[in-house]
């Protein structure tokens, strides 16, 4: 399971440094990730374990109708990625471009159970600010499930 935030840099190739606890976790499940486009100017990143269960996931429950949707509006704006020995990969630029970053050419990855989401520093900082009342709200629910 991924969890927590973290922040990384992105050279100038678009790579950046998985940190250590989640490379681990890629390299186990294969050394090939795949990104998908996100709402909130955000994107996804799944290993290639788990991008393989989503893939099985829609074959077993979409119609065909729903299969080419998804094929067509999904799969074809997706991007695979490998991992390099150094632990780097590489955003599609296509993709990178979706991604708001600062100028200091950061990145926040997200754990959120089976994938990462990869957001703009300060598009985080607003979706956290957004939500504040929200967290409120519902940290009792959540911590009762603790």
């Amino acid at each position: 399971m991924f969890a927590g935030e973290h922040l990384c840099k992105v050279d100038e190739k678009g790579r950046f440094l998985i940190p250590s606890p989640l490379r681990e976790r890629f390299q186990a499940e294969g050394n090939q990730v795949m990104f998908l486009k996100n709402t909130e100017q955000t994107l996804w990143m799944y290993s290639a374990k788990e991008w393989e269960k989503v893939l099985e996931r829609t074959r077993a429950t979409l119609d065909e109708d729903q299969s080419r949707l998804f094929m067509h509006h999904v799969m074809a704006q997706a991007g695979a990625s490998d991992i390099d020995k150094a632990g780097r990969v590489l955003i599609p630029s296509r993709l990178r471009k979706l991604v708001p970053m600062d100028d200091d050419q950061e990145i926040y990855l997200v754990g959120m159970y089976h994938r990462l989401e990869i957001w703009g520093p300060s598009e985080w900082r607003r979706y956290l600010t957004r939500n504040e009342d929200r967290v409120e709200q519902d940290m009792a629910k959540i911590q009762n499930l603790l």
